[in-house]
């Protein structure tokens, strides 16, 4: 199963946690799930993300997901490594200010076609504050298809004008009704997003 986040999810990832105190146990619980070259090799990338602030619980989500679908354990090491380079990258591009709820929804965002470049653009375009949420709906309308860059400049737009995590979720919604209305992706992003951002608009 593919790991998207809600944006529901996204806000309760945005609230923070303790990464160590997090992945403690479950990799514990990995250790007889994986053979031993596996499981140490997964615990020394957790061990590498939790040393460079990244989120380590969202490595050991992936190898469970490994072991839930039979993979194995090369293929569960190298999915564990592929998401510690999207996490390494969209640390990179968010910059220091970059939770870790950020970092793993950009790191969903970059798996699904976004560029390091639209994460950081979407990271400036929210002035400060958490880009959790709009780092979902971005991986959500890319799963639904709008273009990466149409996508991008759509959600820059509501940034810049300051819109709420509600914001944000709604336009998702809409945009989501219009491509099912027969609408073209990047289309429905583009109307969708100006008319968010006129004045008056609730």
């Amino acid at each position: 199963m593919t790991r998207r986040l809600t944006v529901a999810a996204a806000l309760l990832l945005a609230a923070g946690r303790p990464l160590r105190a997090q992945t403690g146990a479950p990799l514990d619980a990995l250790r007889g799930r994986l053979d031993p070259a596996t499981w140490s090799a997964v615990a020394a990338a957790v061990d590498s993300a939790q040393q460079a602030g990244l989120p380590a619980s969202a490595l050991i989500s992936k190898a469970q997901e490994g072991v839930l679908k039979r993979a194995s354990g090369a293929q569960v090491l190298a999915a564990t490594h592929a998401l510690l380079g999207r996490l390494r990258a969209a640390a990179a591009a968010l910059g220091a200010g970059a939770t870790p709820a950020d970092i793993e929804a950009g790191a969903s965002a970059l798996r699904v076609g976004a560029t390091p470049t639209q994460l950081a653009a979407l990271r400036t375009a929210r002035a400060g504050r958490s880009a959790t949420v709009p780092l979902v709906v971005l991986t959500d309308l890319l799963a639904r298809g709008v273009p990466p860059e149409a996508a991008t400049r759509a959600l820059t737009l509501l940034g810049a004008a300051n819109a709420t995590d509600a914001a944000f979720g709604t336009l998702r919604a809409e945009i989501e009704r219009d491509i099912q209305s027969g609408v073209a992706p990047a289309s429905a992003a583009m109307a969708r997003s100006r008319a968010a951002v006129q004045p008056g608009r609730p």
